[in-house]
Parts: C-alpha cells; sequence; structure tokens
C-alpha cells in the first residue's frame, strides 16, 4: 500500500497534533488543562491517570507519523487516527449534550478534531465501486 501526498499530509497533521497533545500532557499536565480553565490538582492519583492517558494519545502519534515511512505500520496508522479523531469528538459530544457547555477552549478543541477526521476521512475514503460481475449459467 502506497500513500498518496493528502493521506501522507493528514497523517503528519494527526500524528504531529497527537504526539504534541499527548506530550504536552504528560510532561506539563497543570499547564495543559490551564489553557481550558481547568485546575486538575495535585492528586498523585489523578495526576497518574492524566499523564498515562497523555502517553497514550502521544503513542497513537508516533504510530500515526511512522506509517507515513514504514510501510507494515501504515494500515495500522490508519486505524489510528481514524479512533483517536472521531473517539476524542464523540466523547465530547456525549458531554456536551450531558453536562452542557464547555469552556471556550474545549469547544474550539472539538472543532479542531472535527476537522482532522474529516480530512482522515476523506484522505482515506474508500473507493466502493467495482467492476459488474458476468452472471454464468
Amino acid at each position: 500500500m502506497s500513500f498518496t501526498r493528502l493521506q501522507k499530509i493528514a497523517l503528519a497533521v494527526a500524528g504531529a497534533t497527537s504526539l504534541a497533545i499527548g506530550a504536552t500532557i504528560m510532561g506539563a499536565p497543570h499547564v495543559f488543562y490551564a489553557s481550558y480553565d481547568i485546575a486538575i490538582g495535585t492528586d498523585p492519583s489523578l495526576l497518574s491517570e492524566v499523564r498515562a492517558l497523555g502517553a497514550g494519545l502521544a503513542g497513537f502519534g508516533a504510530v500515526m507519523l511512522a506509517g507515513i515511512i514504514w510501510p507494515p505500520l501504515r494500515q495500522t496508522a490508519i486505524v489510528a487516527a481514524h479512533m483517536v479523531f472521531l473517539a476524542f469528538p464523540a466523547g465530547r459530544i456525549v458531554s456536551l449534550v450531558a453536562d452542557g457547555v464547555p469552556s471556550t477552549g474545549i469547544l474550539s478543541a472539538l472543532g479542531l478534531e472535527l476537522a482532522i477526521a474529516a480530512l482522515c476521512l476523506f484522505a482515506f475514503r474508500r473507493r466502493t465501486t467495482t467492476p459488474a460481475r458476468m452472471a454464468v449459467s
């Protein structure tokens, strides 16, 4: 499987975004969440959970980026990009309905996630048309 230029761009955007956000959450969770007007406090259990989720997001980003250059990871990179950028907005939309309207920073993140999801869905859309089969009697 080889990638088109658009597919490489989609994975690069998705991967760099996931890696950067995940690494920031892992390395500086207070700073990251303060940008959303969220104070996460100093509870070691909460910080462990937050950093673990950041590490997972960074790991998915690394897989997406590696898939651009390493053919055995290409399909996995595509799945990772779709999972991250469809799951995050889905969770935010569920929260919007269940919990109410969050901060403008969170709404901006939702917009970015939806834009990256649309880019990935467009770049990796499948061609579903196949030649008609000849009937054999």
